[in-house]
Order: C-alpha cells, then structure tokens, then sequence
C-alpha cells in the first residue's frame, strides 16, 4: 500500500472521529452513559474523573486496530488505528489541556479558532444536567459561536480604542 492511502485513510478516520465522538457525547454520555459522564459536568474534588474511562472506551479499538493490522500486515487497519489514535491525542490537547486547564501547557494564544471552541464548551458546560445540551463537538463547532466569538473581540477592540 502506497503512502498516500494510509496518509488519506488517517486523515478520513481522524476526521470521522468527530463525528463518531460528537454521536457518543450527545447520545452515549448524556444518555445511557451518563453515569460516567455526569462528574465532568459537576466538578468533584480530584485530578480524575470517571469520565476519564472514555480514554479507555476510544483508545481499545485503536490498539486492537493497529496491533492485528501489524501482526497481518493489514496496513488499512492500522491507518484506521493510527487515525482513531491522533484523534485521541488532539481532544486530549484540546478538550483536556486548553479547555479544561487540566494542564497548563497553553496559558496564552490569541487563535479566534480556539476561542470559539472554548465558548462551544462552556455553553456545552452551562448545562449540568443531562438533558438538555448544547455543542457535543470539539472540533468542528457550529458557526454561531465563530460568530459571538469575533463580536466579542470586536467589542473589545473598540473599548481598548476608547481608553
């Protein structure tokens, strides 16, 4: 198998991730699940959450995927492992690091990308029951946010120029 098919296969299943993580937040977490995922809306004293077994739920199938794919050598397999895996590593760095502060390893960026994502979140956040809810993405978010995110830094810009 050439480079860029498992280029191309990593990618489509990084960004099939999205939507395979969007489907089990909105519909898994904050439905039958939600049990484990209820400590990640009401904090509770702790570095770890038992929302933090989704680790465990997402990184399986992308070990089994990329373990039997090297021990058939069935690259597709390992691709779609290898995709599943960097998804994991960006919500990690996203959702964990720079949304959640739970390491503080990105204090100051001024990306309107990432500003957007952060306020999708906290509106996810503002609901701390399991229905109803909002923004389930993390990487793809809807373009309302975008917008009061460029509002917002517009206002902004115009008190600074006041002062």
């Amino acid at each position: 198998m050439t480079w860029y098919w498992v280029a191309l296969i990593v990618l489509a299943t990084f960004w099939a991730m999205e939507y395979v993580a969007w489907f089990t937040h909105k519909y898994l977490m904050h439905g039958l699940l939600w049990f484990l995922h209820e400590d990640h809306h009401v904090k509770e004293p702790g570095f770890f959450e038992k929302n933090d077994a989704f680790f465990l739920i997402f990184a399986i199938p992308s070990w089994l995927c990329i373990m039997l794919g090297m021990m058939n050598n069935y690259w597709i397999s390992v691709s779609i492992g290898a995709g599943i895996a960097i998804y994991g590593f960006a919500y990690f760095l996203v959702h964990e690091v720079w949304i959640h502060r739970r390491f503080t390893w990105f204090k100051n960026t001024n990306s309107l990308y990432l500003a957007a994502v952060l306020r999708a979140h906290k509106m996810h956040h503002k609901h701390l029951g399991k229905q109803p809810g909002e923004s389930f993405g993390m990487l793809i978010i809807h373009p309302k946010y975008w917008r009061q995110e460029v509002e917002a830094r517009k206002k902004q810009k115009a008190r600074l120029a006041k002062v």
